[in-house]
């Protein structure tokens, strides 16, 4: 098991940047690509993702100081701290478990591809350690380690499929096929968003409610270009910092500039990913029964649509609104804020890129968010604390840490639960289910469309 986990942890050493494009040229060579094209596709792959986490980054560093600074001139008080995905990543690999769960979880994958349970192969490793967490939590509350690992498994057999569902929203959206949304954080609200889609879909009024930034016309479309949203965005964050003038369009123009970046970088993982998915989808299907497969991403690809983007950046906003107005909340979105982009991007899609549909249905997860990372906080804390892996944050600290999009996730915060024996966690599970039924039954539809 030593052996194992340093071999599993020098893989994952490697920024995700670089293991997908070494992943994806195997499966090119495997699917017969030409050298040269499967070098120059997996290459391009590499630089889209080393765009977007580079864009991220320096959205992450316009964007935290700005919410600090409306913390402090505002004298809000907040004493759960939004630290991001990173404390969570250091409790995931400080835990024995982690390489063992992640081994297992690959081999179910493949499992489920020779029984015909899945036709998506989670090529996106990197994002493993989602499950991993959930048995490390487990584990951490003195659950027994065949229930951690069932807890961990559980989660990834669900996300795969959860993932299955989003193939042909992807296909019609942004025109990629063969392609599905990977990560527990945002293929687990497929369900939840393609339910709400349909229930939106039945209330007179609410459904004629429409704004498609690709395919509005007239005067007012450069309204929906994302860098205009992000212009605004970030006066508006300015204005809310109190910052001085110059530092307010200072950060306007940046999170322009950004919003103008990063569609770049989207396309060109798209561009990639699709072609190599679809030599490898014809490649493997003789031995899947002449079915075609589908490679999970990460959502780098769908940084290239206008509504995904534009929905993101509309939230942050408005996760600030809910964060100062909801009783009982002590987290204030900060560290997460431009990973908004990312979780909801499947919303955007499912929406059908209506961004006032988007909105809505994100809004009750937002809240969820708010919550449970509030309440997880204390234990988040305390298993960063044992890791030793964030700064600031030691057995003497009196600093409460949590993460409000990866920390606050309903998805894992109900498996958590449920792999705990709780029994509002189990009663949850009916609805749950009815919910499942709904959405595998419109993404059938909409695949038989096709």
């Amino acid at each position: 098991m030593e052996v194992l986990g340093r071999v599993i942890g020098w893989i994952f050493s490697f920024k995700v940047y670089l293991l997908l494009p070494v992943l994806f040229f195997i499966i090119a060579l495997v699917s017969r690509m030409l050298l040269g094209k499967a070098l120059l596709q997996s290459l391009k792959v590499g630089i889209g993702f080393a765009g977007v986490f580079l864009i991220f980054d320096a959205f992450l560093g316009i964007m935290h100081p700005a919410v600090s600074s409306m913390v402090q001139s505002r004298h809000l008080d907040f004493p759960v701290v939004d630290a991001g995905w990173p404390p969570l990543a250091a409790i995931t690999w400080s835990s024995w478990i982690a390489p063992l769960i992640i081994l297992l979880v690959l081999l179910v994958n493949i499992l489920m591809l020779f029984l015909r349970w899945t036709r998506v192969f989670y090529i996106d490793i990197w994002n493993y350690w989602h499950f991993a967490l959930i048995g490390s939590m487990l584990l951490s509350v003195g659950i027994p380690l065949p229930v951690a690992l069932a807890g961990s498994l559980f989660s990834a057999i669900f996300v795969i499929k959860m993932s299955e569902l989003t193939i042909p929203y992807v296909q019609k959206e942004a025109g990629i096929t063969g392609v599905s949304i990977s990560p527990l954080t945002v293929a687990g609200f497929a369900p939840w968003a393609i339910a709400m889609d349909g229930l939106i879909e039945k209330v007179p009024g609410l459904r004629r409610l429409s704004w498609n930034p690709s395919r509005s016309k007239g005067p007012w479309a450069v309204m929906g270009e994302p860098m205009i949203v992000g212009f605004f965005i970030g006066l508006l964050f300015g204005f809310l910092a109190a910052y001085e003038l110059k530092e307010i369009l200072e950060m306007a123009i940046k999170v322009a500039a950004i919003m103008f970046l990063l569609p770049h970088c989207g396309a060109l993982i798209g561009e990639a990913t699709g072609s190599i998915s679809q030599a490898a989808s014809d490649r493997m299907a003789p031995l899947f029964g002449g079915r075609s497969l589908a490679i999970s991403m990460d959502t780098g690809f769908l940084m290239k649509n206008p509504s995904v983007i534009v929905t993101g950046m509309l939230l942050m906003p408005v996760s600030l609104a809910l964060a100062f107005v909801l009783p009982g909340n002590k987290v204030l979105p900060a560290g997460d804020l431009p990973n908004l982009m990312s979780i909801f991007s499947v919303v955007a899609l499912i929406a059908g890129g209506n961004v006032v549909r988007a909105v809505i249905i994100a809004v009750p997860v937002i809240i969820s968010f708010l919550y449970i990372a509030t309440a997880l906080g204390p234990l988040i804390t305390e298993l960063a604390q044992k890791a030793g892996s964030l700064s600031g944050v030691s057995e003497a600290s009196s600093l409460v840490v949590s993460s409000f999009t990866d920390g606050g996730n309903p998805l894992r915060f109900w498996i958590f639960e449920l792999f705990r024996g709780n029994v509002a966690a189990l009663l949850f599970s009916i609805p749950l289910v009815f919910m499942l039924v709904y959405a595998f039954k419109k993404t059938k539809q909409l695949s038989g469309m096709k």
